[in-house]
């Protein structure tokens, strides 16, 4: 779709500096209200200028306006690539997506205020509190204001519905995370308790999930890929880990997880193998309980790596699940694990 010339003139940025501390409370002062006593902003990052354009785009023909303005903002992008794609359920403004990649990867958001909407609602105000929650990464980029509107990122993700807000998962899960203070106190416990149960330091894979473990069998031999958290570690982690596997990632079932009979004989294989010798029936017992132990760290460590790709990644994953799920476990085996007591 061909974009129009530009008509536009860049005019003054808009932008609000930061004053001094209000009298009333913790938080500072905006430029409109630096002589009344009211309230601006939580402290954060300084917010950037955004440009204001002095275009006003025709709320009955809204495309070509908002093409002018795409010129401006996306030079790179050419103009016979460009698509656009109408919302329709707001009842107070307009709003159309510009982007030129089909997933909508970089799309431009232009807004166009209803028809005296001024009356009930203070644009500058508005644009105030979007640069504000933008500091503290609670809404999107905004790129520009127009004289009837704005334009903003695109936030990827699903619009909900009514039949959409009533499912728990959307207003509870994150309920069931520690609080920090009790992640820090296990973590405490972990690394007291652990310390103490001598399992060696070796190298690693920290990842032995099922997918990262290939069988040859023509040449009936195993092999590992997938070293990004390889690394020497405690040798009763790497098993512990690879045990909590057993219960799968996409479709997590703890039923899985080896009984005290397979995880014997498969530990007897283990030390076998290391020592090159027959094991004797208290070394099986010793990394039973060393290992067993560590899957507590396994838990823990897996639950944060979800907490922290649940705030960044862009796979489609239900992270936060996940991580409520290993926490659950954590603390649904650890009085068993408490329990098991190391050979002398």
């Amino acid at each position: 779709m061909a974009v129009p010339p530009s008509a536009s003139v860049r005019c003054s940025p808009f932008y609000l500096r930061r004053q001094a501390p209000c009298p009333q409370c913790s938080w500072g002062m905006e430029e409109k209200a630096a002589g009344s006593a009211g309230c601006g902003e939580p402290p954060g990052p300084p917010r950037a200028a955004v440009p204001c354009f002095s275009v006003a785009v025709d709320q009955d023909d809204i495309l070509p306006g908002a093409l002018r303005l795409i010129r401006e903002l996306r030079p790179h992008w050419k103009p016979e690539q460009v698509r656009t794609k109408r919302f329709k359920d707001g009842i107070t403004n307009k709003l159309v997506a510009c982007y030129v990649e089909e997933d909508m990867r970089d799309c431009v958001l232009v807004r166009v205020y209803g028809e005296r909407t001024e009356l009930l609602v203070d644009r500058e105000n508005e644009v105030r509190n979007f640069q504000m929650l933008r500091a503290h990464g609670c809404a999107p980029k905004l790129y520009c204001t127009f004289q009837n509107g704005l334009c903003y990122e695109y936030m990827q993700g699903v619009a909900l519905g009514p039949e959409h807000i009533r499912e728990p998962h959307l207003f509870s899960l994150s309920a069931d995370v520690p609080k920090v203070e009790v992640l820090e106190q296990e973590l405490a416990w972990l690394k007291e308790h652990l310390s103490q149960l001598d399992s060696p330091v070796v190298f690693c894979h920290n990842d032995l999930l099922c997918k990262n473990i290939i069988y040859d069998s023509a040449k009936g031999h195993v092999r590992f890929i997938d070293y990004e958290y390889a690394g020497y570690n405690y040798q009763a982690f790497d098993i512990g880990n690879h045990f909590n596997e057993f219960a799968g990632v996409n479709e997590v079932d703890y039923s899985r997880y080896p009984s005290r009979e397979i995880q014997l004989q498969w530990l007897h294989y283990y030390l076998e193998a290391q020592k090159g010798t027959a094991a004797t029936p208290r070394e099986v017992e010793r990394l039973y309980a060393q290992v067993n132990k560590f899957a507590l760290a396994s838990h823990f460590f897996w639950a944060l790596w979800a907490l922290i790709q649940n705030q960044y990644s862009t796979i489609s994953f239900d992270f936060l699940r996940y991580a409520v799920i290993r926490f659950n476990q954590y603390f649904k085996v650890k009085p068993q694990v408490l329990a098991l007591e190391m050979p002398k």
